[in-house]
């Protein structure tokens, strides 16, 4: 057990030093979210103005641009798992790493928290200047200690989301295009968007049965809305669709390895 927790250790602290290393592709994500929030701020204000309202279900103007900042910067921290897998099956270099003395999983899995951990800090950093810079210091009270709670169990669920997406390429030629139809998903019923309570009231009863809410919705309403939230149960849901999810992917990682054997000999 102590000799596997220092190797998915190690595998962590090289994706931290390879992602350090491009210092180019920080600079351009930071900018590409300040044009996104940039865009954002300009519409909720002219939204709220129309609405005439300082509440839209219990957000006001601030604390919307921050929900959406917390959920776009989880959003860009996501790398593609799907073009790696993807790549890894069509070029054989998945029967090599089947080999190693690691579960397949888990070494991925390792790798995309490590990433996901240094580009989350990066957003939250370059987002929360941003954010103080326009309506100053926040009061979100426990709500960062939350959001960082959640964030983990949202990584999670996301990344076994897309690990399940990937492997279908033991099956299909291109899985790109699946990848891109669940982030369009994530956009919308997931809460990038806009919080789920702004939604019409018989779609909020089928998001809440989905497991997309919990990977931008429940960290961003967190952050910002914490005297609001149930932090328990948000804790359980999460942890019920990662039993779940891990189950499926579990499944599907056997059945495509036992493909892979058959086939490859």
């Amino acid at each position: 057990m102590l000799g596997k927790a220092v190797k998915y250790s190690a595998i962590g602290r090289v994706t931290l030093r390879n992602h350090f290393a491009y210092v180019i592709d920080f600079i351009v994500r930071s900018i590409f979210l300040i044009m996104i929030m940039y865009v954002f701020i300009q519409l909720w204000r002219v939204t709220y103005q129309g609405e005439g309202t300082a509440l839209i279900e219990g957000y006001s103007y601030e604390r919307l641009i921050w929900y959406i900042l917390f959920a776009e910067a989880l959003t860009t921290a996501f790398p593609s798992l799907s073009t790696r897998i993807e790549e890894e099956v069509k070029n054989g270099d998945v029967g090599y790493k089947l080999t190693r003395p690691l579960n397949y999983i888990g070494y991925h899995y390792v790798g995309y928290a490590s990433e996901v951990g240094i580009r989350l800090l990066v957003n939250v950093g370059i987002g929360g200047l941003l954010g103080v810079a326009v309506f100053g210091w926040p009061s979100f009270g426990w709500g960062w200690a939350g959001f960082l709670l959640i964030s983990f169990g949202a990584v999670t669920i996301n990344f076994l989301l897309n690990m399940g997406l990937a492997l279908c390429a033991f099956w299909v030629e291109e899985t790109r295009g699946l990848e891109f139809v669940y982030h369009k998903m994530l956009f919308t019923i997931g809460g990038m968007l806009m919080p789920l309570e702004l939604f019409p009231q018989q779609l909020q009863d089928v998001c809440r049965w989905l497991p997309f809410q919990t990977v931008l919705y429940f960290p961003a309403k967190t952050a910002v809305r914490w005297d609001d939230v149930h932090l328990l149960p948000m804790l359980l849901t999460q942890a019920l669709w990662v039993v779940l999810l891990a189950a499926v992917v579990g499944l599907m990682y056997w059945r495509g390895v036992r493909k892979l054997n058959v086939n490859g000999g």
